[in-house]
């Protein structure tokens, strides 16, 4: 269910945003309403594990010092 909800800001402010929400391809209600899920939904702590199994198949071991290897990859000029 959606509620309406009346806001008071800065006219160039408003005017701006809803430039940015045409440009998005969205509405100022839907990015207010981002903005509001994104600052009271607990944000899960991503580990660079987590980003790389997002990559897909791999052969690291989730044991590996990835910044090490980082670091010596960017060391051989890799």
């Amino acid at each position: 269910m959606k509620t309406r909800l009346n806001l008071t800001i800065e006219d160039s402010l408003l005017k701006s945003t809803k430039l940015y929400a045409e440009k998005q391809g969205t509405s100022v209600s839907e990015l207010t309403e981002r903005y509001f899920k994104s600052i009271t939904k607990p944000a899960k702590r991503k580990t660079i594990i987590d980003l790389v199994e997002k990559l897909g198949k791999h052969d690291i071991d989730p044991k590996t010092d990835l910044k090490e290897m980082y670091y010596q990859d960017k060391k051989h000029g890799i």
